[in-house]
């Protein structure tokens, strides 16, 4: 029996780090369909980066008990699921709490820390939960969460992370009941900080009892971990993951620094200086402005639409958002990334990317949304894994004015004074000059 349970364990483990790896090899291949980009410099501020923002959630802490609890939550996902290795080479080997005769004493402790987090975790979540759906939260409740799948996803992964840490209470609780009755393979420990106060709860157990439920929840636990894993990728929590690699490579420019466009800034160089203008160019190689659809952008603008977490801080931040206009940075994101997956699934039918007649740009992301943005770098600046939802609003809002000459009146005024006059009003230098003397 115990080596059918083995051959099991092998067998579903196998299966779900399959299907994780695929699923995460899309992602991948998704992410550099998008051109390329340079983040390679300047290493040991990207590093302090990922400390600060991604590890240490720098920019939660702006509301203390929120950061709090959020840290707790992170950090449980990543330390207690140390012990997932346990569970694993248990569940390989056929030994119970491998660990435990190595570590003596120390053993107890580091359980104790685990179960401390994962109660914390637990408690945590509860409290997201009563954010979301008591006192509501206006940045939880507004536009495009509102009902169907993203505020769904939301709950669904607080109540899974509930359940996966009472099961992991349950069991040490169970188990330490079973190391009183001295029950054969339940390996004596000292009592663990947590379970052993929900111990008493299954006192009066028959050892077989007590053995199905532990068992039970140790199954339960670890096909969980299994299932979560499967189910991050297809999640906005996915961020737990590339919050990470996000931090690593986010611009290092100052946030009011726009990046311009080489092609213009060559048009513009040749014009001044024909002398360098090339003397042979490709004449099916076409310049295109700015980004139309998801291809268009760089491989670090569909990373920030994986990393989003759709927690709203960008757009309860935007002043556009905020008075009532259409724009909402965190809604570009999430467009980014459903466009994404779109022309994904497009690949892995047709093995390559088949026309669909459709384009991030209008299709996903409105005219009005664009124009609606003032560049002001808020979203930028509210965002606690490093995306920046303003280079793809300025992307497609370049694409939308260069490519199809799309711009209200008062903006092509505007362009027009700064071509002829150098700046954005209609007088000249020339008028200029003379105005600030006679002043």
């Amino acid at each position: 029996m115990q080596l059918v349970q083995q051959i099991l364990f092998v067998l579903i483990s196998a299966v779900a780090i399959f299907l994780f790896i695929k699923k995460i090899s899309e992602i991948r291949r998704n992410i550099l369909l998008g051109k390329d980009a340079d983040c390679s410099d300047n290493s040991a501020q990207r590093w302090r980066n990922v400390m600060l923002n991604a590890f240490g959630q720098k920019k939660m802490f702006k509301n203390p008990l929120v950061a709090v609890l959020h840290f707790f939550v992170y950090a449980g996902f990543i330390i207690i699921n140390l012990e997932i290795l346990e569970i694993i080479l248990d569940g390989i080997t056929g030994h119970h709490r491998l660990f435990s005769p190595a570590l003596g004493s120390l053993y107890s402790t580091l359980i104790g820390c685990f179960e401390v987090l994962a109660f914390a975790v637990l408690v945590a979540c509860v409290i997201f939960l009563a954010r979301r759906h008591i006192v509501k939260i206006k940045r939880f409740n507004k536009g495009e969460l509102l009902g169907g799948w993203p505020r769904s996803d939301a709950n669904y992964i607080l109540a899974f992370e509930i359940v996966l840490m009472s099961l992991f209470l349950i069991m040490n609780a169970c188990d330490l009941n079973l190391q009183q009755l001295h029950a054969a393979h339940y390996v004596h420990t000292d009592a663990f900080w947590i379970s052993q106060h929900i111990a008493p709860l299954f006192n009066g157990l028959s050892a077989t009892t007590l053995t199905f439920i532990e068992r039970f929840s140790w199954w339960a636990h670890i096909i969980g971990i299994f299932v979560f894993m499967n189910y991050l990728p297809y999640s906005k929590h996915l961020h737990v993951i590339l919050a990470f690699p996000n931090a690593y490579y986010a611009k290092l420019d100052a946030k009011g620094k726009m990046s311009n466009m080489k092609d213009i800034q060559n048009e513009v160089l040749y014009m001044m200086q024909p002398e360098l203008a090339p003397t042979s160019t490709d004449p099916n190689a076409a310049m295109k402005f700015g980004a139309r659809d998801v291809t268009d952008l760089s491989w670090k603008n569909l990373m920030d639409a994986y990393s989003c977490t759709e927690c709203g801080r960008c757009s309860a931040s935007c002043p556009a958002n905020e008075t009532g206009k259409k724009l909402s940075p965190r809604k570009i994101m999430m467009d980014t990334r459903d466009r994404l997956d779109e022309v994904g699934k497009n690949i892995n039918l047709n093995k390559e990317f088949k026309d669909d007649g459709k384009t991030l740009l209008h299709d996903y992301v409105t005219v009005e949304e664009l124009r609606a943005c003032t560049t002001c770098n808020a979203c930028v600046e509210a965002c606690p894994v490093s995306i920046s939802p303003l280079d793809i609003i300025m992307q497609l809002r370049r694409n939308l004015v260069m490519e199809e000459s799309n711009a209200p009146q008062e903006w092509n005024q505007m362009f027009g004074n700064i071509e002829n006059n150098m700046a954005p009003w209609k007088f000249s230098p020339d008028d200029r000059d003379a105005w600030v003397h006679a002043s």
